[in-house]
């Protein structure tokens, strides 16, 4: 399914999967992350359940009608050269955006959010078992933000996460694969725009993130922090990636907007929820709770030396 390496670099390393539902989400929720683990020599695969068909066009300067026209192809090439920059390989799932339909508006019937969850599964569950992964990464239930298909590619994945280690789900997508660990993104979190609006703001630097803040709901997060992974020399190559996703990102606003050397300074990582974990700590429990604290390697306990669970099917 995926393009598999010819020099066996990473054959019998560590392994990342990462699955986001359209081109350019895997540079704007764990790039860095991504990068850090590739530059280390982990093998990394993004799995993208869609090709972002029906997608907007959301940089002005290439709102055109031949962009539109083209933009299957052109999300396509996007995808490619921001795979090339973090360092990664990449395989699309075969399914087609659902798009963002309003209140009263029925999802096409053709999309990914709208498939059966065996059909929408499917897919993921072959490549977990192909591919091998130790980590799985995705969205929490609510998606990041209310996408059809950011919530049915959480969906998706924990389906395919459980299933992939189970010899009578899926018989015909290969012997089974449990990985150890499967996260959460807690990317783009009111924490991180509160940091950064304080920090530009004291600094008398004007932040657009104001606006953004006083209108956010004032609920306590749901997922605790698990693990941070520590990823600031990496902000450039993950910028870049945003930037190579030239139809959805206009540079220099929004996301683009703010001083990478105040991120470096205030908040240096890129942050994640353990959601299952069958790796074995020391003192015999599952992990899940950090050993009190919070982790610093997406890999912590699958490392050389380290008590490590049952982690095949």
């Amino acid at each position: 399914m995926f393009t598999k390496r010819p020099d066996g670099k990473h054959a019998d390393g560590l392994r990342l999967l990462t699955v986001h539902a359209h081109p350019d989400d895997e540079s704007s929720k764990g790039a860095a992350t991504l990068a850090r683990y590739a530059a280390d020599g982990v093998d990394v695969l993004v799995a993208t359940c869609t090709g972002g068909e029906r997608g907007s066009v959301l940089n002005p300067a290439l709102d055109r009608p031949e962009v539109r026209a083209d933009l299957t192809r052109i999300r396509r090439e996007e995808m490619a050269a921001a795979r090339d920059i973090l360092g990664v390989r990449q395989q699309f799932l075969g399914f087609v955006d659902s798009g963002m339909p309003g209140p009263d508006e029925a999802l096409p019937d053709d999309c990914f959010a709208a498939q059966p969850m065996e059909a929408a599964a499917a897919p993921l569950v072959a490549l977990i078992r192909e591919f091998r992964p130790h980590v799985v990464i995705t969205y929490d239930e609510t998606g990041g933000y209310p996408h059809p298909d950011h919530v049915m590619t959480h969906k998706v994945t924990v389906e395919a996460f459980e299933a992939a280690a189970d010899p009578k789900r899926y018989p015909e997508a290969g012997e089974p694969w449990q990985a150890p660990k499967l996260y959460y993104h807690l990317a783009l979190s009111r924490p991180w725009f509160q940091a950064l609006h304080d920090a530009m703001t004291e600094r008398g630097i004007p932040s657009a993130m104001g606006e953004l803040l006083a209108e956010w709901p004032d609920t306590p997060p749901t997922l605790a922090t698990t693990t941070r992974i520590a990823c600031a020399e990496q902000f450039a190559v993950r910028d870049a990636a945003m930037l190579a996703h030239a139809t959805q990102v206009q540079p220099g606003v929004a996301f683009m907007a703010h001083p990478r050397a105040v991120e470096r300074e205030v908040w240096p990582t890129e942050d994640y929820h353990l959601a299952r974990s069958f790796v074995s700590s020391a003192d015999g429990s599952d992990g899940s709770d950090c050993a009190g604290g919070v982790e610093t390697d997406l890999f912590e306990g699958l490392r050389a030396g380290e008590v490590v669970g049952e982690v095949a099917g």
